[in-house]
């Protein structure tokens, strides 16, 4: 059974009635963020039930010592993780002297909490009888500043309804806080200052080990009516600042409480000039308003929409899960700042450390680059070739040479910090999607420039690595590669995964393809690049050899490649003969069963027909669907999305929009049961693809977009844009046209079922 609290809603995340069992999955689903900061849905008041605190900070992070049964040689010593930040949106309230706490209420009615995506707030809403039997109403609403990053709004207003009262608001910061997932309850901040001055509030705190200085800071303001109360110092304890204010309200009467707070880090400001940074943002929020504030919110996020909706009309339950996990994707990631990558859970929770995986390169790279201009996505590859010495220090570890790189499965500076031996020595495939995502954004961009400045490096390292990675079998005749796993995690120690062998025979043709194109078209460029690192033509002979020899594991009975050497060894027993109550099987079975089984987590050799669909048929693609899909448990997050659109290139249109319908709603239904550590946002720009690639049918062919859109028979029609080379191009698809509008003061064409398409500036054309 899936989740089914959040209400159906074209532009927002609905939430109605009292249910605290489910809270923590509220936070999760409700989170904010702006690209700087985001944190979770947690009520701003004192709440005793259950909750799960989270505020975290782009880039700001800490080596936690690693925490393993036992020691291997080339273990990471530190899991970097983002950390559980300094709180800056307490707001305790007392009603006569009696501290507020929702949870003890003697009855609470018309709970209503609303994730406004259109316009980028969180608001909620109820009415309660207290312990004492006081009534009130409390309507809050609260949004990160997508204009001013280091800013955060609240507005919260509570309303006596039924007797005068006497309420004490009692805003406060908090440094003294800790991750949950920390590996040995280390402490990872340090507060170095506490202060209140002309009613502002700081907390100077900075984390052990690397040393990052924030300021987290809060201004407030209180109105009744027409009337401001001032708010003078409560309490400075070593880790928390408490302002106070009261007022007596008469019944009916609202009290309007404003806070403004948020962080500045030694990121972006002299360690020494943080207060005053704060200070600045205090200033802007203060000449601003909360109502200038709330229309430039609006404004950025409709400019925001402007580029990157898509529009669903018949289907309200599909509108709704695509435009959360666009909402989700711009809220984790501006492509402002280099430094700063995508963690698979953003914001929202501290699974996975906030750290960076190869989701961004497989997964997220299409959606910035096509969604926004192409310095974002290159933003995404200059961080990893900013990263590229670190690579090869990884490499290194790992009894390898020559200037030879492997990027890392977990990081946040460039440095391995994943300590699961069958993840961090093995899972070596994550090399072929940083080289696939350097292909994917030089093709659709035609910026050839990266390559030359920065790409052709990475690929070198890359190609390095793979060649000391294989060896040559003489029982095979081939080269092979063994001891690795692939996508499908449920796999462990396997020999010659294909999709890993096939990736790395690739890059290897791929980055001597490059060479050869900067040879003859860059000779200054192919001798400068072949200078610093060092390249022989016996070298690249050898990457010639290795990819012209590489072994695949194949099946003449089935006409397929084989996942990996022994796969039909396994009892081959479908995932449709697998009883309900034992699913899912990471949560019902032990290791070694699943290790066993031939359950595939997520798209493994079917990853490898995504990326490199045009070197195979459709009907090598349909064997191979056909045999890998029932036995495909879809228990990763980055499953079902590739699956929707292998199934709608092959016509399966009814799969189709049932994988898309469970990858865009993966969180909100809650479908692997975990959402409350957090959602999944690396998976949300799977889910942007399988409507843009899987229905749209979008592909990159000889230079020129192309477009075999299909519809499922749910929907009415649905529009999307892509940002193409500075041109913005609509798409409006039904059950019996394609309409094409081109949004550029330069024409160019696309193919559209084949057929070329010439687009004039600014005008429709139907197909």
């Amino acid at each position: 059974m899936h989740q089914n609290f959040i209400l159906a809603h074209s532009w927002s995340i609905i939430e109605e009635g009292y249910e605290p069992e489910r809270f923590k999955s509220s936070e999760s689903l409700f989170s904010l963020g702006n690209g700087a900061m985001g944190q979770r849905a947690n009520f701003e008041e004192f709440y005793s039930g259950p909750s799960f605190q989270g505020s975290y900070i782009g880039g700001v992070y800490y080596p936690d010592k690693t925490k393993v049964g036992w020691w291997k040689n080339g273990y990471p010593e530190y899991f970097a993780k983002v950390l559980n930040a300094p709180s800056w949106i307490g707001i305790d309230f007392y009603v006569n002297d009696d501290l507020f706490d929702l949870n003890t209420c003697l009855g609470v009615q018309n709970f209503k909490r609303e994730l406004n995506m259109k316009s980028g707030y969180l608001s909620r809403s109820f009415e309660c009888v207290t312990m004492k039997g006081i009534r009130l109403k409390v309507e809050a609403l609260r949004f990160l500043s997508m204009t001013e990053n280091e800013l955060g709004v609240i507005s919260y207003r509570v309303t006596a309804l039924d007797q005068a009262i006497e309420i004490r608001f009692e805003p406060y910061l908090d440094s003294g806080i800790k991750n949950q997932d920390s590996n040995w309850d280390d402490d990872f901040w340090k507060t170095t200052s506490v202060s209140y001055q002309n009613g502002r509030s700081y907390i100077l705190a900075q984390t052990l080990k690397t040393d990052f200085k924030t300021c987290t800071y809060m201004y407030c303001e209180l109105h009744v009516d027409q009337k401001k109360s001032q708010f003078d110092i409560l309490s400075k304890e070593d880790t928390s600042i408490r302002a106070a204010s009261g007022v007596q309200i008469e019944k009916g009467q609202t009290a309007q409480f404003y806070k403004y707070g948020g962080y500045t880090t030694s990121l972006n400001h002299n360690e020494d000039g943080l207060v005053q940074a704060a200070d600045y943002c205090i200033d802007t929020a203060i000449s601003k308003g909360f109502k200038v504030l709330f229309a430039e919110q609006e404004e950025a996020w409709a400019n925001i929409w402007a580029k990157s909706d898509i529009v669903i009309e018949g289907d309200v339950k599909a509108q709704q899960g695509i435009r959360f996990n666009i909402f989700h994707l711009n809220q984790t990631y501006s492509g402002k700042d280099a430094r700063l990558n995508i963690g698979p859970k953003g914001f929202t929770g501290e699974k996975y450390g906030g750290s960076t995986y190869w989701d961004t390169e497989a997964y997220c790279l299409p959606f910035y680059m096509l969604t926004k201009n192409q310095d974002v996505a290159r933003n995404l590859l200059v961080y990893r070739y900013n990263h590229l010495d670190r690579a090869k220090e990884n490499a290194k570890k790992l009894g390898f040479n020559s200037g030879a790189a492997l990027y890392p499965m977990v990081t946040m500076n460039g440095e391995e910090c994943h300590n699961e031996w069958e993840i961090t020595f093995e899972e070596i495939h994550r090399n072929g999607a940083i080289a696939f995502a350097i292909y994917n954004y030089v093709r659709f961009t035609g910026d050839f420039n990266y390559l030359k400045e920065m790409g052709m490096e990475v690929l070198i390292g890359i190609a390095r690595f793979w060649k000391q990675r294989v060896h040559y079998s003489q029982a095979k005749n081939a080269y092979v590669m063994l001891g690795v796993t692939g996508p499908n995690e449920y796999e462990n120690n396997v020999n010659n995964n294909w999709y890993t062998n096939y990736i790395a025979k690739w890059c290897l043709e791929y980055t001597l393809t490059q060479l050869h194109k900067l040879r003859d078209g860059a000779l200054e460029e192919y001798d400068r690049i072949r200078g610093i690192c060092a390249l022989t033509e016996f070298e690249l002979e050898q990457w010639g050899e290795i990819a012209d020899q590489m072994y695949f594991p194949y099946s003449d009975e089935h006409q397929i490649y084989l996942q990996q050497d022994g796969f039909l060894d396994k009892q081959l027993q479908l995932v449709s003969e697998l009883q309900s109550d034992q699913r899912p099987i990471n949560q019902k079975w032990s290791w070694d069963r699943i290790l066993r089984s031939p359950y595939i987590k997520q798209a493994d050799v079917l990853q490898g027909f995504y990326f490199f669909e045009d070197h195979f048929s459709l009907e090598e693609l349909e064997r191979h669907y056909n045999f890998y899909e029932p036995f495909t448990v879809h228990e990763s997050s980055l499953s079902p999305c590739i699956h929707s659109i292998q199934a709608a290139k092959l016509g399966k249109m009814d799969q189709a929009y049932d994988f898309y319908l469970r990858t865009s709603r993966l969180d909100l239904d809650d479908y692997n049961k975990e959402v409350e550590e957090g959602l999944h946002i690396t998976s949300m720009a799977g889910t942007w693809l399988s409507i843009i690639e899987g229905f749209g049918g979008l592909r990159m062919e000889n230079d020129k977009l192309s477009l075999r859109p299909q519809i499922p028979e749910q929907w009415d029609s649905y529009r999307f844009k892509i940002n193409f080379r500075g041109r913005i191009i609509s798409v409006h698809v039904d059950c019996n046209s394609v309409e094409l509008h081109l949004k550029s003061d330069i024409p160019m064409s696309l193919r559209v079922f084949d057929k070329k398409i010439e687009l004039a500036p600014n005008k429709t054309i139907k197909v």
